[in-house]
C-alpha cells in the first residue's frame, strides 16, 4: 500500500525541537498515527530511532504507566535518554495534560507528539496545562490538494466519481480491498465511540438516527425542532450532539449570513460531512453516479468540504456562510476574509454554469468575487 504524502507534513518537521509539543487532532482513521510515523521514519530525522519512545494509549499497560507517572523522578524514568515521545491516542489516559506539561516544562530537549481522535475531550484535557506549550494542527481525510502532488491531474481525474461516492478516507484512496465494509464500518458507532464515554450521551440509538437525518438534509437548511421529532427527543438534546459530532471531525455547519437585509433569515443553518463517503456510507447508498438522485448534493458537499481542508491547511483564515431570503433567493456558499466576500454557487451540470447572484445580496456586501463552481473548474480553487 502507497502512502500519500500529507500536506502537514513539512510544517510539522519544520516545527519539531521548538520547545513545545506538537499535537495531532481529527477523525478517526484519518491517518494521524501514520503521519507521525513517516516524520519519525524519515531519513533525516535528527534524531536516532533509538532515542524515540512510541507509547500506544490502546494498550492497558501504557495507560497504567502514563497515569501513574505522576511526579518528576517518574518522569525521568520515563523519559530517559528518548529525544522524541510520540504519544498516540492521548485522549484515553486520565490526566494527561499535567503529565505532558511536566514534560514540556522539565525536559526541553524532548520532542513530544502527540495524536487524538477527538478534540472535544483531548482539548478540554490540554489547553489549560497546555497553554503556550504546544502547536496544534487538524488533520483530515485526503484532499484534492494532496492527491494533485502525490499524481498529477491524472490521478485526480481517474479518482473523481469514487471521491464523489466513496470519500476520501486514506484506505479508501489508496485502493484497500472491501471499501463498502470499511466505510460502513466507520459511519457505525467506531467513528463517534470516545462521544458514547461521555457523561450525558446514554443513547447512541439518537446519535445514530441523527447523522441518517443529517445525511439526508445535505445542503438544506436543518431545523433542530424538525430533527428532534424525526429522532425521538428534544432540540437541545439535538443542539448539543450536533455540537459533539462536529468536535468529532464528523459533521461541519455553516450558518446563514444575516447582517444587513431585514429580509435574511436569521439563525439558519446548514450541516455538511467532511466526508462523502461516510455520508453516503450512513444512508447507504453507494449508487454510482449515473443511477443517483442527490448529486445537486453530493456536488455541494464535496466541494465545500474540500475547499475546508484547502482552507485550513493553507493558512487562509476565513469565515463561512450561506445565505438565503425570506424569499428563497439563495447563494450555496460563502467566504468571508479581510472583510470582502467570495460568493459560490455549485453546479453539477456545467451546461448549468450561467447563474445571476442576486441584485439585494450584491449591494448589500462588499463583493470581491462571484463563482459558479462545476466539475469543470473546481479544481482551480482546490490546489
Amino acid at each position: 500500500m502507497s502512502l500519500i504524502k500529507r500536506q502537514l507534513q513539512i510544517r510539522i518537521q519544520e516545527r519539531m525541537f521548538k520547545g513545545k509539543a506538537i499535537v495531532l487532532l481529527g477523525a478517526r482513521q484519518v491517518g494521524k498515527s501514520t503521519l507521525f510515523q513517516q516524520i519519525l521514519n524519515n531519513p533525516e530525522l535528527p534524531v536516532p530511532q533509538e532515542q524515540v519512545k512510541v507509547l500506544y494509549c490502546d494498550d492497558a499497560r501504557v495507560r497504567e504507566l502514563l497515569e501513574h507517572a505522576d511526579n518528576l523522578n517518574d518522569m525521568r524514568q520515563l523519559v530517559a535518554n528518548n529525544r522524541i515521545i510520540f504519544v498516540d491516542e492521548a485522549q484515553r489516559i486520565q490526566g494527561i495534560g499535567l503529565i505532558l506539561k511536566l514534560i514540556t516544562d522539565h525536559f526541553k530537549d524532548v520532542q513530544l507528539l502527540i495524536t487524538g481522535s477527538s478534540s472535544f475531550m483531548l482539548q478540554g484535557k490540554l489547553n489549560e496545562p497546555l497553554t503556550g506549550r504546544k502547536f496544534e494542527y487538524h488533520l483530515y481525510p485526503i484532499s484534492t490538494q494532496e492527491l494533485m502532488n502525490d499524481g498529477g491531474i491524472l490521478k485526480i481525474k481517474q479518482s473523481f466519481e469514487s471521491r464523489l461516492i466513496y470519500g476520501s478516507y486514506p484506505d479508501v484512496v489508496v485502493g484497500e480491498e472491501n471499501i463498502h465494509d470499511i466505510l460502513l464500518n466507520l459511519s457505525g458507532s467506531y467513528m463517534y465511540q470516545d462521544l458514547l464515554s461521555m457523561e450525558g450521551v446514554r443513547k447512541p440509538v439518537f446519535i445514530e438516527k441523527l447523522l441518517v437525518a443529517l445525511a439526508l438534509q445535505v445542503g438544506s437548511e436543518v431545523s433542530y425542532n424538525e430533527l428532534a421529532q424525526t429522532v425521538g427527543t428534544d432540540s437541545k438534546t439535538i443542539e448539543k450532539y450536533v455540537d459533539l459530532l462536529e468536535k468529532c471531525y464528523i459533521i461541519f455547519r455553516l450558518n446563514g449570513l444575516s447582517r444587513n437585509l431585514r429580509s435574511e433569515l436569521k439563525k439558519s443553518k446548514k450541516i455538511y460531512f467532511y466526508d462523502n463517503g461516510i455520508r453516503n456510507a450512513l444512508i447507504q447508498n453507494f449508487n454510482p453516479i449515473n443511477l443517483r438522485q442527490d448529486m445537486v448534493a453530493l456536488w455541494e458537499n464535496f466541494f465545500i468540504s474540500e475547499r475546508i481542508k484547502y482552507n485550513h491547511y493553507n493558512d487562509r483564515y476565513v469565515n463561512t456562510y450561506f445565505w438565503r431570503t425570506n424569499s428563497q433567493q439563495e447563494i450555496d456558499y460563502i467566504e468571508e476574509c479581510d472583510g470582502t466576500m467570495t460568493a459560490f454557487e455549485m453546479k453539477w451540470n456545467p451546461k448549468r454554469a450561467k447563474v445571476r447572484f442576486p441584485k439585494a445580496f450584491l449591494e448589500a456586501y462588499d463583493i470581491k468575487e462571484t463563482v459558479v463552481i462545476t466539475p469543470d473548474n473546481y479544481l482551480e480553487w482546490l490546489h
